[in-house]
């Protein structure tokens, strides 16, 4: 799947209700899970892990004044 520009995965565990995703912005690799048994609630977690890694990302890092 595609969400910003960045591909994931997100796929039901053996454990129901229990979803593994991944996915990659730049040369990092993010993993996790997230528990609910809604399919739907599982992708918006995984979107909104999404966008706080570009939101870090599009910070500014210098703060020197």
């Amino acid at each position: 799947m595609n969400y910003r520009g960045v591909e994931y995965t997100l796929t039901m565990t053996t454990v129901p209700g229990v979803w593994k995703w991944q996915f990659r912005i730049g040369d990092e690799i993010k993993t996790g899970k997230t528990e609910t048994k809604i399919d739907l609630l599982a992708v918006r977690r995984v979107q909104s892990r999404i966008d706080r890694e570009l939101k870090k990302m599009a910070a500014p890092t210098d703060y020197a004044g």
